[in-house]
C-alpha cells in the first residue's frame, strides 16, 4: 500500500503547529497503525529528520496511551478499539490519512501527537478511590453483591482513561470518564462510605480543569474503545444530586 500521511507537528503548546506531509510506500496491510508510524520514524531517523512524537505503551488495547485522532475520529473508524488495534488493511491504497492529537483544551500538547492528560489524574485524586484498611485481602465471597450491581460496576470499570470521550465531545466534556469512575464505585458497597464526597470532589475538579458540560451528543459513547454507555452519565447526575441534597440538609 502507498499512503499519504498528514501529521500534526508542534514542538510544544506555546508555539503554533502545522500539518506536515509524509509519503509512505509499500505499507504492509497487516501492520498495526502504530507499527506503520514506527516504520515512518525509522525512515525519518535514517535521513536525519525529526521523528514524529506519539504515545504508546501496551499495544494491546489496555492502557489507552495511543491517543490519536485519525481522519477526524479519536482512535480511528473501528468501533470498540484503540489505535494500536487498528490495522492498515482498514485503509485503501493511495489514501490520504490525517493524524492529529486529542483536541481538548485541558490536554495541552507536549509534542506533535503527544498530549498531557494529567488533568484526568487530578480528577481521580479528587475522589476516585476507596479508603480501606491494609492487610490480608478479604474473601471474595464475604460480601455478596447483586449481579445487576456487579455488572454495572464492571462495565464502568472498563474505562482506561484514554481521553477519547473528551476529544470527541463538541463541548470538550469529560463527563463519560468521570461518570465511569463514579459509577464503578457507586455500584459497590465498598464505595458507600465516601459516596457523597467522591462525586462532589471529582465533579468539582473536572470543572476546575476546564472541561465543558455534557449536552447529550453521545459522541463519547460512539468513540469509547470500551463502549461505555452514556447511561453512566445519568448515574453520575443522580449521585451528584443525591450528594448535593444531602449536603444542604
Amino acid at each position: 500500500m502507498d499512503l499519504t500521511l498528514r501529521i500534526w507537528k508542534q514542538a510544544h503548546s506555546r508555539i503554533k503547529g502545522r500539518f506536515e506531509t509524509y509519503q509512505m510506500f509499500g505499507v504492509d496491510p497487516d501492520m498495526s497503525f502504530l507499527e506503520m508510524l514506527d516504520v515512518l520514524n525509522e525512515s525519518l531517523v535514517e535521513k536525519g529528520d525529526e521523528p514524529v512524537s506519539f504515545d504508546s505503551d501496551c499495544r494491546e488495547g489496555i492502557c489507552g496511551m495511543c491517543s490519536l485522532t485519525i481522519n477526524g475520529v479519536p482512535h480511528g473508524s473501528d468501533k470498540g478499539g484503540t489505535v494500536c488495534q487498528l490495522h492498515m488493511r482498514r485503509f485503501s491504497d493511495g489514501e490520504t490519512i490525517t493524524i492529529e492529537p486529542w483536541r481538548v483544551s485541558p490536554f495541552s500538547i507536549l509534542q506533535d501527537l503527544t498530549v498531557d492528560r494529567s488533568a484526568f489524574d487530578r480528577i481521580i485524586q479528587a475522589g476516585g478511590y476507596i479508603t480501606a484498611n491494609t492487610g490480608t485481602a478479604a474473601d471474595g465471597n464475604a460480601l455478596p453483591i447483586p449481579k445487576e450491581d456487579a455488572d454495572g460496576a464492571m462495565d464502568a470499570a472498563a474505562c482506561i482513561g484514554c481521553g477519547a470521550c473528551a476529544a470527541s465531545c463538541p463541548n470538550g466534556s469529560a463527563m463519560l470518564f468521570v461518570a465511569a469512575k463514579v459509577s464503578h464505585l457507586a455500584h459497590l458497597p465498598q464505595g458507600a462510605p465516601e459516596r457523597a464526597t467522591r462525586v462532589m470532589g471529582m465533579v468539582s475538579q473536572m470543572d476546575e480543569e476546564g472541561f465543558g458540560s455534557c449536552t447529550n451528543h453521545a459522541e463519547c459513547e460512539a468513540v469509547c474503545p470500551k463502549e461505555i454507555s452514556v447511561s453512566h452519565i445519568a448515574k453520575l447526575n443522580r449521585e451528584f444530586i443525591r450528594a448535593a441534597l444531602k449536603g444542604s440538609l
